[in-house]
């Protein structure tokens, strides 16, 4: 450090402990005006032309736009047909009605807001998660003190998650994540100190996740692994012989499996329920779960995307570490929204009503769309997966001219994916989140299938 006197002319002396690259920059410029020592003074804290200050996370300059700010800037000067009204089925936001029932439970419960929640949750809201994981998947008895745990939506504990159980420290460390994908996947293994490693969804593998095609000195370095299963945006399911695949990759190499089960409540077959990661275990003789943790949500199974209420359930090890680590991150569930959510999941009604409305969706508007483009039934959620190269236009070209001339709003598969072994998987597809209600999701389809026959007709 260097102390001392700094005087300029005419003014008072500066005194004060300095880093010697700070006082070499202010004893040049001392003679200058005072905003230009400023300025220096400010260069020499956070290096010249960056602004980034030196104590920053490095691993912040590895994250990529979220997929609607590329939309945002994609759609920069359009203006769209004021005389159609717009439709945006680019975001998956749930927009069925919040069942009337969760609202008042929160409401009546509003006293608890005098009280700190404990990260740990209630007895009541775990009990519920418990039993529905029982009800659900036909698991045996689920600990509710050890196997569950509440959290603030999934997309919050997935990212937590990894910085739980990823070692950064050590070399080459790898997350394995599908592709295209969650985007929180890929950040929260960055800045955990991983990186990503993308197992590509194509439609020639019915766009499932080919694990035996990765090297055995990939998984030698994975440490964690994200599946989604219903899967966004193709909506495929992992087969119970995919799960086991998956485990026995698990015990050969360590890494710890994060099941994103968000979408596994909207499905189109009653005889062909989506296979959940800890029900796939059961089923396979891992009762104790081993290294398998599920991610659920109630934004999607309820339609309460604002309360921002979820689960991890599984491995009651890994959930004592994560646990610890959310003792420390500061994220409590609020007791109102606690006995909200446990109302939630003790209810089955509303989602099969839920259910109801986006199969009468999917029946009406699939068949629409699929004399236009390339597109089918998904296994579940609530995301029609539509490939569009064919009409002579990119992803990011159809959903850009399909605004400016349409006023309809659909996400640019290219948006969701990284280029990867080779090739961009979400390239040449849209995604379009079929949320809003039935009149209006069929009106979208109309203006997408007359954008498309116009396509067709000039080609």
């Amino acid at each position: 450090m260097t102390s001392g006197l700094i005087s300029q002319p005419g003014r008072a002396p500066l005194s004060w402990p300095l880093q010697p690259a700070v006082a070499a920059t202010v004893t040049a410029v001392c003679a200058a005006p005072a905003h230009t020592i400023a300025r220096h003074l400010f260069h020499a804290r956070t290096g010249p032309n960056t602004g980034t200050p030196p104590n920053v996370n490095p691993h912040l300059d590895e994250l990529q736009p979220y997929p609607f700010e590329k939309l945002r800037k994609l759609f920069d000067g359009l203006t769209p047909p004021a005389e159609l009204a717009p439709i945006r089925l680019s975001i998956g936001e749930p927009q069925h009605a919040t069942p009337a029932f969760i609202r008042d439970a929160l409401v009546d419960n509003l006293g608890g807001l005098a009280n700190y929640p404990t990260t740990q949750g209630s007895d009541a809201l775990r009990q519920s998660i418990a039993s529905w994981l029982e009800r659900r998947f036909g698991l045996p008895k689920v600990s509710a003190a050890t196997q569950v745990l509440p959290v603030n939506g999934s997309r919050e504990a997935l990212f937590a998650f990894a910085q739980c159980v990823i070692d950064g420290a050590r070399p080459d460390a790898l997350v394995l994540c599908p592709n295209p994908f969650y985007q929180i996947y890929e950040g929260a293994a960055y800045l955990a100190g991983a990186k990503p490693y993308f197992v590509n969804n194509l439609p020639g593998n019915n766009f499932a996740s080919d694990f035996a095609a990765v090297p055995d000195e990939v998984w030698q370095r994975v440490q964690l692994v994200f599946v989604c299963s219903p899967g966004n945006p193709t909506g495929k399911l992992l087969s119970l012989p995919e799960w086991q695949a998956l485990f026995e990759l698990s015990d050969r190499h360590g890494f710890i499996i994060a099941a994103d089960e968000c979408y596994s409540e909207i499905y189109f077959d009653d005889t062909n329920l989506p296979i959940g990661g800890l029900e796939a275990a059961h089923r396979l003789g891992r009762s104790d779960f081993r290294n398998v943790v599920m991610f659920s949500s109630l934004s999607k199974r309820s339609n309460v995307p604002g309360m921002r209420s979820g689960f991890v359930a599984g491995d009651a090890e890994v959930l004592k570490r994560f646990l610890l680590y959310r003792t420390y991150h500061g994220c409590a569930m609020s007791p109102a929204v606690q006995a909200a959510s446990a109302a939630a999941w003790n209810d089955e009604a509303h989602v099969i009503e839920n259910r109801r409305l986006y199969r009468e969706k999917f029946a009406r508007i699939t068949p629409m769309l699929a004399e236009h483009l390339q597109v089918s039934l998904p296994d579940a959620s609530f995301y029609l997966w539509a490939r569009v190269d064919h009409l002579g236009l990119s992803d990011t070209e159809f959903a850009r001219r399909l605004q400016a001339e349409y006023n309809v709003t659909v996400l640019p598969g290219s948006f969701l994916a990284r280029e990867a072994h080779g090739v961009n998987p979400g390239a040449g597809f849209v995604r379009i989140a079929l949320v809003a209600d039935l009149a209006e999701c069929v009106e979208a389809a109309r203006r997408i299938a007359t954008f498309a026959q116009q396509l067709s007709n000039n080609s």
